[in-house]
């Protein structure tokens, strides 16, 4: 698995149900192979957290879990996503309404059950 340090300065491409604002430090988009994780928030804590995967599929889900200090923890359970076509792209969305503070140093991960990848957020101060 793949980690990047995301900073504030990050221009952050945000999916409609994730919603729109100001940068902060839990403000993220970072992307692995077909899979992008897009992070709302302000310090530590994180309000939104929204994903897609490239191409359609029955039965495509996802969830969110954290790692912290080496210790990966699940944050939601598997929740169906939504097949959408703009133009000639397909892509699965999902996206989460968390309202939740994390430790500094918490890693913000994406997994799909279709695919292998799994990015992640640092949250960070």
């Amino acid at each position: 698995m793949r980690h990047r340090l995301i900073t504030a300065a990050v221009s952050v491409l945000v999916l409609s149900a994730v919603g729109s604002g100001a940068p902060a430090h839990a403000d993220a988009t970072v992307h692995e192979g077909k899979v992008g994780l897009s992070v709302k928030g302000q310090g530590l804590r994180v309000q939104r957290a929204g994903a897609w995967m490239d191409g359609h599929g029955r039965g495509v889900r996802a969830r969110l879990y954290t790692v912290y200090q080496g210790t990966r923890t699940d944050l939601t359970r598997w929740q169906d996503a939504t097949p959408r076509s703009v133009g000639i792209t397909k892509f699965s969305d999902v996206s989460w309404k968390l309202n939740r503070r994390f430790r500094h140093g918490t890693w913000l991960c994406v997994e799909f059950n279709r695919t292998d990848g799994a990015p992640c957020a640092r949250i960070h101060r």
